[in-house]
């Protein structure tokens, strides 16, 4: 839906803050906008290039993050912060003035005469210093194309669809998937350490709590099931923010340590909220960096993975451009399921491999339970009612809610307020009351969200009210200053 405009403002140096409304303009006309539908992808575009523009003003290294999702394992990849472009990979393993692979040729011999150390770590940075002197600011990174790349051949084929499930929900489909890259390389049954599983890398505890918020049985490691809840979840927090660039990292660092982000950012003098987060994150590096036992309570537990993860999105939707452009894409057809299914039966009916059933099921061990999605290449009738809800235009009521709700101009604060409480349930009950799909899974997903919101609105207000915060982040201000001078 919004694929144009995504890709013009991604792959071109445009000015980025017209380049969405000339891309809308270019497939619509000049007309003025007359349907939710299409006030809703205006509305998303604007947003996306306000995103695009803030990280090209604070991260404009971020493209470099496509490489270290697409190029295998074991190497280390060197990168310019100035524009996101490879400069150089080395191996984890070998000797670098000899084993380097240069994108920049005029860089290759940078390394020659110099003594560099045998610690991995520190050889990064001492050659992170060298190739500065002749290009500027470095990014580097080891590569985890392996993440990724053994599961683009099995899950590539249903990016599309996939897409369409994130664009129902107001998500642009590409800025979708990136996330699901980064966070499980397209697989449904990948776990962390921690077991969040999937798409999104919620924890089991998560979607158990979903589940009590939802009539549909929920399988949490089929991938086209965590899209839509996915899609629903970024969608409500890129609402509060108004913006793509916090809701990313809410979803990664969680609600308490963007606020005390963005509350950092307020403080250093940024009215954007995108300005707020992206100086606050900065702030929140470097103190991390100089003592972050001091400034504890001025960052909270957000690490050096919570300060890259927006940009690292970001940078990975060429990646899901590629993927998705060089593969042949398949359908995805959704039954919600009357009685148990086996396995078995699914197979036989269908006339498919119990292989690709299950390339289309991962969470499918031997039955699909009854009140469960069960996902095919074509609709079977028999196997239950079609809910698949991105091969239909939305209805009416459910555009008319979602266009309402995601044009919601309140600050991140208020949605911590309880007087805010109202607002988001009356949302919930219109959404459920649109009797679609979608409109349940948004219905769900509100749900949740209102449940996470007392402990971090008692948390957030101490943070902006604590004369010792306030103290703490001024000392840090005043230390970095005197560092970088």
């Amino acid at each position: 839906m919004w694929r144009k405009a995504l890709l013009i403002v991604a792959l071109s140096s445009v000015s980025l803050p017209s380049v969405a409304h000339a891309a809308a303009s270019l497939r619509r006309g000049s007309r003025f906008p007359s349907t939710d539908e299409e006030l809703i992808r205006l509305h998303i575009e604007a947003r996306l290039a306000a995103d695009f523009a803030a990280l090209q003003r604070f991260r404009p290294g971020y493209p470099f993050w496509s490489n270290i999702f697409t190029i295998p394992d074991g190497w280390v990849a060197f990168g310019s912060a100035m524009d996101g472009r490879l400069l150089a990979t080395f191996p984890l393993q070998g000797d670098w003035k000899s084993a380097g692979r240069w994108e920049n040729m005029a860089l290759r011999g940078s390394l020659q005469g110099r003594s560099l150390s045998s610690r991995l770590a520190d050889r990064r940075d001492e050659v992170a210093e060298i190739l500065e002197v002749m290009v500027g600011p470095v990014m580097h990174n080891p590569t985890r194309g392996d993440f990724l790349l053994r599961n683009a051949e099995t899950y590539g084929g249903f990016l599309e669809e996939w897409g369409r499930i994130y664009e129902r929900f107001g998500v642009p489909a590409e800025l979708g998937l990136a996330q699901a890259i980064v966070e499980s390389g397209l697989s449904g049954t990948v776990k962390s350490e921690a077991r969040a599983i999937g798409f999104c890398q919620w924890l089991p505890r998560n979607w158990d709590r979903l589940q009590r918020l939802s009539e549909p049985v929920i399988e949490s490691q089929n991938q086209t099931t965590q899209a839509a809840f996915c899609a629903a979840y970024l969608s409500v927090l890129a609402t509060k923010y108004g913006s793509f660039v916090p809701a990313l990292s809410e979803h990664h660092a969680g609600a308490t340590n963007v606020g005390r982000t963005v509350a950092n950012g307020r403080r250093l003098g940024a009215d954007d909220v995108r300005e707020r987060y992206l100086l606050g994150s900065a702030l929140a590096r470097d103190l991390r960096q100089l003592s972050p036992r001091t400034f504890r309570d001025v960052l909270g537990s957000y690490g050096p993975r919570s300060f890259l993860y927006s940009e690292m999105v970001f940078g990975n939707i060429s990646t899901v451009v590629s993927i998705r452009d060089e593969m042949s894409q398949d359908e995805i057809y959704a039954m919600r399921v009357p009685r148990d299914l086996s396995l078995e039966e699914v197979a036989r009916r269908s006339g498919l491999p119990v292989a690709e059933v299950k390339r289309f099921n991962p969470a499918l061990i031997r039955k699909v339970p009854r009140g469960a999605t069960l996902y095919l290449p074509m609709m079977i009738d028999d196997f239950g009612t079609d809910v698949s809800f991105w091969h239909r235009a939305p209805s009416a009521d459910f555009t008319s809610v979602l266009n309402e709700f995601i044009h919601l101009d309140v600050a991140p604060e208020q949605w911590e307020d309880p007087t805010f409480e109202p607002v988001l349930l009356d949302f919930r009950r219109r959404f459920r009351e649109s009797g679609t799909e979608e409109g349940h899974v948004m219905d769900t997903v509100l749900g949740y969200v209102l449940e996470e919101i007392p402990l971090s609105h008692r948390i957030l207000m101490d943070f902006r009210s604590d004369p010792e915060v306030e103290r703490l982040f001024e000392e840090g201000v005043k230390l970095r200053s005197t560092l970088e001078n």
